[in-house]
């Protein structure tokens, strides 16, 4: 979860619960684990009987977190583009250590980074000269996040873990604009292998609070966010998963989930590589399907969120 994620403040690991995945979940209750994880997480993927389960998926993730002794640097980029303003492009970055300390317990401190490329419409004309505009780029600040696992899907009916990932920025996330930003994801990340070593289902329920103060007004605005994803990952070949997404995120006023601003629903395909033994990808591409601005009218929601949002991760386990 090395993030430099998407609202608030970088980004929220998701959950939707989609029927078709919770209907898979149950029904692959009574399949029998997988033996337990004992090479480094490129070389799991490769053998059906030894799969990590975290990097499989798109913005959802799964319940594992590796064990004693193999720790793993995470490289994660993140785009969102497409907002009601003109033309808006943000990119994320985050880089993080993970190393588990016991069986079921890691901590993967991290460091953000971000960029914007903003142009506000005026009616038409999107870049006109008296337009603002915002180009900005470099360390956004770091995070530090913690996972315990609750139940392991080897032992269990399935895999539960808790993630938490306190953090702080210089930027917001939504504008580009210089601000100090703090804010907290909270998520349970759960997953099932449905047709052991080939079909991967997982589920995440997230909840975000930030506060965020930018330096033209020094004014502290506090925001809260839920989120719901699903996932399915097939083993196509070796090393090689495909499959598909869908999430549901809503965005509030306040740090408890006060007054709805926004919703929206994503839904694209996830796809997971094996490029070495000890190296991985994954890539997804979301794009808003449906949505709702409390405060503008039309089909989406181009005010909170984006229209598109993607992710690419490369992992390397040493």
């Amino acid at each position: 979860m090395c993030h430099a994620r998407v609202p608030p403040p970088y980004r929220m690991a998701g959950f939707v619960l989609p029927g078709f995945v919770l209907a898979c979940l149950a029904a692959g209750m009574a399949g029998s684990p997988a033996r337990a994880q004992s090479l480094p997480t490129a070389a799991e993927n490769q053998n059906p009987g030894d799969l990590d389960s975290e990097h499989l998926f798109g913005f959802t993730e799964g319940s594992d977190l590796g064990v004693p002794g193999e720790a793993e640097l995470e490289w994660e980029t993140s785009g969102r583009l497409g907002r009601r303003l003109g033309r808006f492009l943000a990119v994320d970055s985050g880089l993080a250590a993970k190393v588990p300390l016991t069986n079921d317990f890691r901590l993967a401190p991290g460091l953000t980074f971000n960029g914007h490329d903003i142009r506000h419409a005026i009616g038409n004309d999107i870049g006109a000269p008296d337009a603002p505009a915002r180009t900005t780029g470099g360390i956004n600040g770091g995070f530090l996040e913690t996972r315990l696992r609750l139940m392991d899907r080897r032992a269990a009916p399935f895999g539960l873990t808790l993630g938490i990932v306190p953090g702080y920025g210089t930027v917001d996330s939504g504008s580009g604009a210089p601000a100090r930003s703090f804010g907290t994801d909270v998520a349970l990340l759960a997953d099932r292998e449905l047709i052991p070593g080939a079909l991967v289902a997982a589920v995440n329920l997230g909840f975000a609070v930030s506060s965020t103060r930018p330096k033209a007004t020094d004014e502290q605005v506090l925001g809260s966010g839920l989120e719901a994803s699903g996932a399915l990952s097939y083993r196509v070949s070796p090393g090689l998963f495909a499959g598909a997404e869908v999430r549901y995120a809503r965005t509030y006023e306040g740090p408890a989930l006060g007054r709805l601003v926004g919703e929206a629903v994503y839904f694209g395909p996830t796809l997971y590589a094996t490029l070495s033994p000890r190296t991985w990808a994954s890539f997804t591409w979301g794009v808003q399907v449906a949505g709702r601005s409390v405060d503008a009218p039309g089909p989406l929601d181009l005010s909170s969120f984006d229209r598109h949002q993607m992710r690419l991760r490369v992992g390397y386990s040493f």
